[in-house]
């Protein structure tokens, strides 16, 4: 049935196609401009949208077109390596894509291998470039390849890291150096897209979400956090407490507490106990040289127990194993960043490397033929080096 109304708009879109054709025929070039100019607005304003979207969603967008990932922690992974790496490859399998969680050197140190044991984290060691799982490659907890043969000739697709450094992924970077933990990006990731914690009593099926965090994965990157940021006590922003409190309906405490509460060797405790005894303190600061070690790992676990004693702000420890010096340092002075006064006092030595977080920090010299050298070929005595360090963390040099 024809209705009046119908009659009036078809007039008047008629008529608005005859104004626009006799407007275009007038004045062809500011009709053309216009048009250019709205398209401008649009294709702008999709840009912005688009920019805006969380890391989350524009991450698993990302990934979710490739066929296979392989997931890059660094060497010796720690618990928030180990959480992130297992959390981008869950994220990137619920896409449909496979993910296989690689690192290079050795899961040390008890609580490190707790958490492996644990979890049941399944993760493969690689000695060489060839043995990178996939073209595709995801940095995590660190943003430059390394400590494996043919590692600088890897190109990561992607890099999700809280610690300082300039490298980056072709298809995306996500570096957030005021984060205490790179598991608290990843948990916001899995927040950004809507996903929900799984309950250690749950299968994922009884979940009613599109993603979701599945429970080893939240106790996994729970625990990355804790230990980062010393139980949410040193080096935490406001994310790393939010992302605990996403993941807490999804941890299994059981799992936990074992984690966190490994049996303690007794080459450890002795160790400790030397590093305790054989200080040396100058003023709030400490450095215990162990001397001949047979456990590395048992350095850092030293330096924990040492920067709490009373009057103590800041401490190294180091030790010899094998002809290198490892040294590692704890710091709650805000005059001493950890990182930075290691990588201070190794400046100029031969074969030495350092760094860190404000908090704390670690590095490695090696000795040629047992003494330390400098790079233009002096030795230096391991006092001298001992010196460097106090001098380091009173800001001297």
């Amino acid at each position: 049935m024809w209705s009046p109304l119908a009659g009036v708009a078809s007039n008047a879109g008629s008529e608005f196609v005859g104004r626009a054709r006799e407007l275009f025929v007038a004045y062809p070039a500011v009709v053309l401009a216009v048009v250019v100019g709205l398209l401008a607005l649009l294709v702008g304003f999709y840009a912005i949208k688009r920019f805006e979207r969380p890391m989350g969603t524009r991450f698993l967008e990302q990934v979710s077109g490739l066929d296979e990932v392989a997931v890059l922690l660094h060497p010796n992974p720690d618990p928030d390596a180990m959480a992130t790496g297992i959390g981008v490859a869950s994220l990137a399998e619920q896409v449909g894509t496979d993910a296989t969680v690689q690192y290079a050197g050795q899961v040390r140190h008890q609580e490190n291998r707790a958490f492996q044991t644990v979890l049941e984290i399944d993760i493969d060691r690689i000695t060489h470039v060839s043995d990178v799982a996939a073209e595709h490659v995801v940095l995590v907890d660190h943003n430059r390849p390394r400590g494996f043969a043919g590692a600088d000739s890897v190109l990561p697709f992607a890099v999700v890291d809280h610690h300082p450094g300039e490298g980056t992924g072709g298809e995306f970077t996500d570096v957030r150096t005021d984060y205490g933990a790179a598991s608290s990006i990843v948990a916001e990731y899995f927040e950004d897209v809507g996903a929900k914690p799984v309950p250690p009593a749950k299968h994922a099926s009884e979940v009613d979400a599109a993603y979701t965090v599945p429970s080893t994965v939240a106790t996994g990157l729970l625990y990355g956090i804790l230990t980062d940021t010393k139980r949410l006590t040193a080096g935490c922003s406001a994310a790393d407490f939010a992302a605990a409190g996403f993941l807490y309906a999804g941890v299994d405490e059981d799992q936990l507490d074992r984690i966190a509460n490994p049996e303690v060797s007794t080459e450890v405790l002795e160790l400790k106990a030397r590093a305790i005894a054989g200080r040396d303190v100058r003023g709030p600061f400490a450095i215990s040289d162990v001397g001949r070690i047979s456990n590395p790992d048992a350095i850092p676990q030293a330096a924990d127990e040492l920067v709490q004693l009373e009057g103590v702000t800041a401490v190294v420890v180091l030790g010899e194993r094998d002809g290198t010096i490892h040294i590692s340092g704890r710091s709650r002075d805000d005059r001493v960043h950890m990182g930075q006064t290691l990588d201070s006092a190794v400046s100029g030595l031969k074969s030495a490397s350092a760094g860190g977080h404000a908090r704390m920090g670690g590095g490695q010299l090696v000795l040629h033929s047992g003494q330390i050298q400098t790079e233009t070929g002096e030795t230096m005595p391991r006092d001298a080096l001992c010196d460097r360090l106090f001098e380091s963390m009173s800001g001297d040099i």
